[in-house]
């Protein structure tokens, strides 16, 4: 079964991650997808992240899939493309055989490493959302036909610790009502957090993928809880990455998955290019 079909049946989902090359060698990119074939569901390919250039999620996520065979949910931003050349790579991926997309507003690129470019933002996700429902009934943005239609399943993100819960779920709804299948959270560290965003959003009728960030460091946990909005870490977690490192880590992560593992419908593993840390975690669920 494709992704689409599992997230149909309900089977529990797993998801990895990759950032494509600043560059063309995909080699340890390739390398990773077929460590992961077998065990994962699909990998996330990132567009650009934090606005820092990147080879295109879409044709990496195409080299990925023709390269291994790994499905794929390339990430599509509205930072840098208008919504006509949006839906232009919407429709060439769909033709390259790209099932799956992310819909994401995208990084303000004044962070990145180019930061003269010009933003476009001529949408946002849920924009995103409805134009890939339109492309999938045959219809671009402005409701013209299309000669032939698409076969796109989309995701959007969530916050699950968001500071203005409420908001970040009235948002999720208009996602949903917009067409989104499926949704993959930023990480969860703790139960509390993770239960109490659950218990808000049983009546949106689509699966939850949770996302979990295994920890390298001490230093990455303390910056994770100050200065990323929605992240919230345990002191008790904190505590024990003291003068730890990623084994501590992806302890932690095993520890969170078992307990969370029967109240979920899948997880959104973000281990960039640690196919092994991603696949050590889940030995917490054998």
């Amino acid at each position: 079964m494709n992704l689409k079909e599992k997230l149909q049946h309900k089977d529990f989902i797993i998801t990895g991650e990759i950032t494509p090359p600043k560059g063309t060698d995909l080699t340890e990119i390739y390398q990773i997808a077929e460590e992961l074939t077998g065990t994962v569901d699909a990998i996330n390919v990132c567009d650009s992240p934090m606005a820092k250039m990147k080879m295109s999620s879409i044709m990496a996520a195409h080299l990925i899939e023709d390269k291994t065979g790994m499905e794929t949910i390339p990430h599509i931003t509205c930072r840098d493309k208008n919504i006509i050349a949006l839906q232009g790579d919407l429709l060439g991926a769909s033709q390259l055989g790209i099932k799956n997309i992310l819909a994401i507003t995208g990084d303000d690129p004044t962070a990145g490493d180019h930061p003269e470019a010009s933003p476009v933002f001529d949408t946002n996700s849920i924009g995103i959302i409805e134009i890939v429902q339109n492309l999938n009934q045959g219809y671009d943005h402005n409701n013209n036909q299309l000669t032939g239609d698409t076969d796109l399943t989309v995701a959007t993100a969530a916050n699950l610790g968001a500071d203005d819960l409420d908001e970040e779920i009235a948002r999720l709804e208009t996602k949903v009502s917009a067409g989104a299948d499926f949704i993959q959270t930023q990480p969860a560290y703790d139960l509390e957090t993770m239960d109490n965003f659950l218990s808000k959003t049983e009546h949106l009728d689509v699966p939850i993928l949770i996302g979990i960030l295994p920890l390298t460091s001490f230093k990455m946990a303390n910056y994770l809880d100050s200065n990323v909005p929605g992240i919230k870490i345990p002191d008790s977690i904190i505590t024990r990455m003291k003068d730890q490192g990623a084994e501590e880590g992806v302890k932690i992560a095993q520890e969170f998955l078992k307990k969370a593992h029967s109240k979920i419908d899948g997880i959104h593993i973000m281990s960039a290019k640690r196919s092994d840390v991603l696949l050590h975690i889940l030995e917490g669920i054998k």
